[in-house]
């Protein structure tokens, strides 16, 4: 007897104020099973559980289900397996995600197809701990025409070696088409998205009037476009926050308007470590750029070109070894530039960069643009204490409170060195409470312990340039309906149940 059925009995204690708990089912599904079927009949508060193994698509696979805040779906790896879900042409997605709202997925390797994680409609979904790879085409993706995709959280994946456009995630429309709002991309290792066959290959690339979202604690690494690329938001600013990059392909990190940019180290980039530039609707006003790292062994460590508004360029460690510390075309009326150490000339305003040297300034670092490496200020060098105040960051990288110290670039300084994550070839790992200041959704509590390996629809716009389900607890139930209560709880009780196959 499912407790959904049981309102009639436990009608007196609702009456009273108590809440019965939020019914759910736990499912199960392995290869072979007809797993798209069962995940389109999952109810708010279901869970299904993936048996590891080679779940091999053929024909489109697509989805359209919904929960709900207090009882999202959740569609799992199970605990120390992994679920593989591989298509071998690429006529079609790996998957479609046709509408999803208060979804998690989370644990799941993708491979091949033609886009790999398709979404055409979703709001608050959640994809973590995933592997996406070996698409033939952008990795991850939210670019359907006419949507407002509100909400997303893109925690913890693994996405690499895509193809032809190859992005690893293209979140957005040009033009504001469509948006991505109020969304957090959060602690994901993208990599080698620059094979042979790409011709665009931005790590995360948001687009035109996507606003609200912060994009943190990412590692990126060889791509063929920008590491980051974002255009002008039509809303709050985008936030880019505590990356670590390098060998981009272009920029590290290009954006056109409205971002605040701090605590990112950058190794290396084909271009500039970081550009301001006009992009399609957008030009440089409403930038933000403090406390970053900068080893630029060829072009400017920062650019800001043609800005119609207010940027600001404060407090970061600016080492050019060919190039300029900062270089600026157009006016400069409403440019601060304030508290920067490094190597290189300014050109285009009459300021300089705190002098230092590579060698004297940091732990560990070079122009090699490759890890390893502790660009972690050394403590007799120029970036201790010698920042604006005015500037100064609440956090740093590592998510350490700077507590109003101005240390320039993304470290604050400690006599005890680096203590956090050192840099390396995989997911950010540091642990760590909201920091202050973020809006947070929390640290990044290291790489996902699932995952393995980490079309038709809606018209969508062609490529350019929770842990589980919750319940409601009752605060307090009176004596003389305990035994109600302790009905209800009984029956509510989640069951595991075995789907049939279903062909």
């Amino acid at each position: 007897m499912r407790f959904r059925g049981l309102v009639a009995v436990v009608g007196v204690v609702v009456s009273v104020g108590w809440a019965p708990p939020l019914r759910a089912d736990v499912f199960q599904a392995s290869p072979g099973d007809d797993v798209e079927a069962i995940i389109n009949t999952l109810q708010p508060g279901d869970e299904l559980v993936l048996a590891g193994g080679d779940y091999l698509l053929t024909e489109r696979f697509s989805f359209a289900i919904a929960g709900t805040e207090k009882a999202p779906i959740l569609v799992r790896a199970g605990d120390g397996e992994t679920p593989h879900f591989h298509r071998p042409n690429a006529d079609e997605n790996i998957i479609d995600i046709v509408d999803a709202e208060h979804v998690i997925l989370r644990g799941i390797e993708f491979s091949g197809g033609s886009a790999g994680v398709r979404i055409i409609g979703a709001r608050f979904l959640t994809i973590e701990d995933c592997e996406i790879h070996d698409t033939n085409d952008v990795a991850l993706r939210a670019n359907d025409l006419d949507v407002t995709y509100e909400g997303l959280r893109i925690l913890r994946n693994h996405i690499h070696h895509t193809n032809h456009t190859g992005e690893g995630m293209y979140l957005g429309c040009n033009g504001a088409k469509c948006e991505v709002v109020n969304s957090v991309i959060e602690g994901n290792y993208v990599h080698h998205t620059d094979q042979d066959s790409v011709t665009q290959g931005d790590g995360i690339e948001l687009k035109e009037g996507s606003y609200g979202n912060i994009i943190r604690d990412n590692v990126i690494h060889d791509t063929n476009y920008p590491c980051i690329l974002t255009y002008a938001s039509m809303g709050p600013p985008n936030t880019i926050e505590r990356n670590v990059m390098w060998n981009c392909g272009d920029h590290a990190i290009q954006s056109a308007a409205d971002a605040t940019i701090r605590n990112n180290v950058i190794l290396s980039a084909a271009a500039n470590g970081i550009a301001m530039q006009p992009h399609q609707s957008g030009a440089p006003s409403d930038l933000i750029v403090v406390h970053n790292t900068i080893l630029q062994a060829t072009g400017d460590a920062v650019s800001v070109r043609d800005s119609i508004g207010s940027v600001v360029i404060a407090n970061n460690a600016l080492y050019a070894q060919s190039g300029r510390a900062f270089y600026v075309k157009g006016t400069t009326d409403q440019l601060v530039f304030e508290g920067n150490a490094g190597v290189g000339p300014v050109v285009g305003l009459d300021a300089d960069v705190l002098l230092g040297s590579l060698e004297n300034d940091f732990v560990e670092a070079s122009f090699d643009g490759e890890v390893p490496m502790n660009p972690f200020p050394a403590p007799s060098g120029a970036l201790v204490a010698s920042g604006s105040p005015a500037h100064v960051a609440l956090d740093d990288f590592n998510g350490t409170a700077r507590d109003g110290i101005a240390d320039v670039g993304a470290y604050a300084y400690s006599r005890d060195g680096n203590p956090g994550w050192a840099l390396d070839t995989d997911f950010k790992a540091f642990v760590a409470e909201d920091p202050p200041g973020t809006g947070g959704s929390g640290g990044v509590q290291g790489p996902p312990g699932t995952g393995g390996r980490g079309g038709s629809g809606a018209a969508f716009e062609a490529d350019d340039d929770g842990q589980g389900c919750n319940a409601a607890a009752a605060s307090e139930t009176p004596t003389r309906f305990g035994w109600l209560f302790a009905l209800a709880l009984l029956l509510g009780r989640r069951r595991t149940k075995q789907r049939d196959r279903r062909h």
